[in-house]
Parts: C-alpha cells; structure tokens; sequence
C-alpha cells in the first residue's frame, strides 16, 4: 500500500531519473522589438464562424498603428514542410494562420544596432487561437507545418511583391540558419 501524498514531504527519487530531471521554463518569451502579437475575436454561430482579420480605412489597419496594407497574399504548406528563413528590407508582413492549421513560426532579429540584435522567438500560429502577428523589416521568418494536413497563411504587407532584380526586396536564409533543430517540436 501506497502512503499517501504529503505536500511537505520532499520524495527521494533514484539517480538515473535525478540526473534527467528538470524544471521547464515557465518564464516569459523572448520577445523582438518591433514584433506585435494582436489577439483577434472569433465570433461564432449555429452555423460557423468569423474572424475579422482588421478594418482597413485608407489602407491603413486600425490594429497596427502605421502599417499600410498594398497586398494580401495566401499561401499553403503540405504538412512537414518548413519555408524559412526569409526576410526583407523594407516590408512589414502581418500573418495570420487560420485556428484549425498550426504552423510553428520562427523570428530572428537580424537588424544591426536594434535592441532585440540576435533573439529568436519561436512560437505556434493556429492550433485553436486567432491572432495576427506583424513581422517587422530585418526579422528573418521562417514556418513549419507541424499539423496534420495542409496549412495556411493569409497575409498582408506594406509593399508590393515585385521579382525585378534591383526591386526585389525579399531575401534569403538557409532553412537551418538557427540549426536544424530549431524545427523540432519540444518534447517533454
């Protein structure tokens, strides 16, 4: 028989597992200057639901003072997929991943001089939440379809897409720029 649980008991447990153990970080995310993280309402009914994804008045979203909307976009990745890293000069991108994908978002602040130089916030889109997340100029972004079946992207941005050389302002980084690892869902 097994005594029972005492809260002031301090339970002796055996070296294999003692040297294993560990206390998960419950502490706040590592956050980049300049990236927003906007909670979005989902109204719901008998028959589905809606998600405003903002209210544009001159092109300019009202959630996200100073960001000017010229494109919307939609992309899908297959599952297992990851897209990464990219970034840009000049464009501001604003994402949101529709609650029923889930899609592992990773920054990395790569602008010289800027507080947040070199921080990495790595975090899930969808997966039951809808949220927009801006993505400022010089922060590297990268996804990895960790759900199930195809996920999706709709996005916005402050300057239009052009493959001209010269006005091309989208560039690249390898996919492990952070190590592969970066990639793996955390167990535990």
């Amino acid at each position: 028989m097994t005594a029972p649980f005492h809260p002031d008991a301090k339970t002796k447990i055996n070296d294999k597992a003692k040297a294993a153990f560990f206390v998960q970080d419950y502490a706040g995310r590592t956050t980049i200057d300049g990236v927003q993280i906007v909670e979005l309402k989902r109204f719901n009914d008998d028959g589905g639901a809606i998600t405003e994804l903002g209210r544009l008045t001159a092109g300019m979203h009202g959630q996200l003072p100073g960001f000017e909307c010229k494109q919307i976009n939609y992309s899908e990745m297959e599952p297992g997929a990851i897209k990464a890293f990219h970034m840009h000069h000049r464009q501001t991108d604003v994402w949101y991943v529709p609650p029923c994908d889930k899609l592992l978002l990773v920054l990395h602040d790569c602008r010289q001089g800027s507080p947040t130089e070199g921080k990495t916030m790595r975090f899930v889109l969808g997966d039951g939440k809808d949220r927009l997340v801006r993505i400022p100029p010089g922060v590297a972004h990268g996804a990895g379809n960790i759900g199930q079946r195809t996920g999706r992207i709709i996005y916005m941005v402050d300057v239009q897409f052009s493959a001209t050389p010269g006005e091309c302002d989208e560039g690249r980084l390898p996919w492990d720029y952070l190590g592969a690892d970066i990639w793996e869902i955390v167990r535990g």
